[in-house]
């Protein structure tokens, strides 16, 4: 690696020699490496291959169950979201019974290794709401039991947040076909000033399509003014918690 000098610099490609910019300066290398032939053909590099088929499927996948769980996550701050869940993803790939190393599949792999992912690592819903969750699953519900509470005593209310709303998600995935499904339902806007009364939010998995189930709870935080609604802090202490998973028979 050379570092440029003079009062001309260059970024781009001039033949093998590629110059760009980093923190340090005007930099300059040679380009070089494997080719993508060998790589794809040379037994020495069988290993690599292997790598390279499982985290195609595993970013596919990835990308899949953050494209049905959009409805949430776009309502959380936090900007390492999708590195996790590829991470937490890649563990479910891992754990595939099924196929030898460079075919395992995430489909195959123990999808129960989602159970109780938190999809802000800055804000838990177990910090977020202090009372107990109580949620049933049946074959043609998924039923969440929100008890009464006051939520200035039983929830971690954001300084600036007037209302709160929770939600109930539920989302299918088939890795096969690349389809997604979302059924949602939530407590309306809630004043964080009010006694909030019991409730149950219930999704309905009669309309839930695909071969793999995942199930959220999750907390906005609200600023209204003048009856609008603002988020806090771009969602940096919203909440939301994968609960229970499930896979079709």
């Amino acid at each position: 690696m050379a570092k440029q000098a003079g009062v001309i610099t260059l970024e781009g490609s001039i033949g093998r020699i590629s110059f760009y910019k980093t923190k340090d300066g005007y930099l300059a290398r040679e380009k070089g490496g494997v080719s993508k032939t060998r790589i794809f053909n040379d037994p020495r590099f069988a290993r690599t291959r292997e790598n390279i088929r499982e985290f195609t499927d595993n970013a596919k996948s990835s990308k899949l169950l953050r494209d049905a769980l959009r409805p949430v996550i776009s309502k959380i701050g936090d900007s390492r979201l999708s590195l996790r869940i590829t991470q937490f993803m890649m563990q479910v790939l891992k754990s595939d019974e099924v196929n030898v190393r460079g075919d395992r599949r995430v489909k195959e792999g123990n999808w129960d290794l989602l159970r109780d992912l938190e999809l802000n690592a800055g804000a838990s819903l177990g910090s977020s709401l202090f009372f107990e969750l109580q949620y049933s699953d049946s074959a043609a519900a998924w039923e969440v039991q929100l008890p009464a509470f006051v939520p200035r005593d039983l929830m971690a209310v954001p300084s600036g947040a007037t209302h709160y709303k929770i939600s109930a998600s539920g989302v299918g995935v088939d890795f096969d076909l690349g389809t997604r499904t979302v059924v949602q339902a939530s407590s309306p806007v809630l004043s964080v000033l009010d006694p909030a009364l019991a409730q149950t939010l219930t999704v309905d998995k009669t309309q839930l399509t695909g071969t793999h189930y995942a199930f959220v709870l999750s907390v906005e935080f609200i600023q209204m003014v003048n009856g609008v609604e603002y988020a806090i802090n771009n969602g940096a202490h919203n909440a939301a918690k994968v609960l229970t998973v499930s896979k079709a028979v």
